[in-house]
């Protein structure tokens, strides 16, 4: 009986950059944009907040609607599957990368009084100077979270 494997995704952050649509030789829509999803932890008595960057991909009718409704800023549910590929770069060398090609998405951000989507901006962590005793990276922090009024219509 061959044994069966489980490749799956889940993850709800904001997009760092607008999707970015290209179409395929044979003209297959693919669309790719960045996610950042944050984690905290304690360390030593100290809450730390760190900061994952993620690849996504999507393709034909999905890739499309990724690029009309997506912008940098907004939160999202993706899920999809952990793929990585390899080619051959302009210089020869083999070049790897691993992505999330998306299944589903939810747009989460909800939507301003002109119907547009509000779009919260996307803090830039600032990066410590100071590295760890044990050559560690050094830590990310972000900016205090900005107020957010209570009386969004969604």
């Amino acid at each position: 009986m061959a044994s069966r494997s489980w490749n799956r995704v889940e993850l709800i952050g904001n997009l760092t950059r607008d999707p970015e649509l290209r179409f395929t030789p044979s003209g297959a829509a693919v669309c790719t944009f960045g996610l950042a999803t944050n984690r905290t932890y304690v360390s030593e008595g100290e809450r730390k907040e760190e900061v994952d960057f993620h690849r996504l991909v999507s393709w034909n009718k999905l890739a499309e609607l990724c690029n009309q409704l997506l912008k940098k800023g907004m939160k999202v549910f993706i899920s999809g599957r952990l793929q990585t590929r390899s080619w051959e770069g302009q210089d020869g060398a083999t070049r790897q990368t691993t992505e999330i090609v998306i299944e589903d998405m939810i747009i989460l951000t909800p939507k301003a009084a002109n119907g547009e989507p509000y779009v919260a901006p996307v803090p830039e962590p600032e990066v410590k100077e100071k590295a760890k005793e044990k050559g560690e990276v050094a830590e990310l922090q972000t900016p205090p979270k900005e107020e957010v009024k209570e009386d969004l219509p969604f």
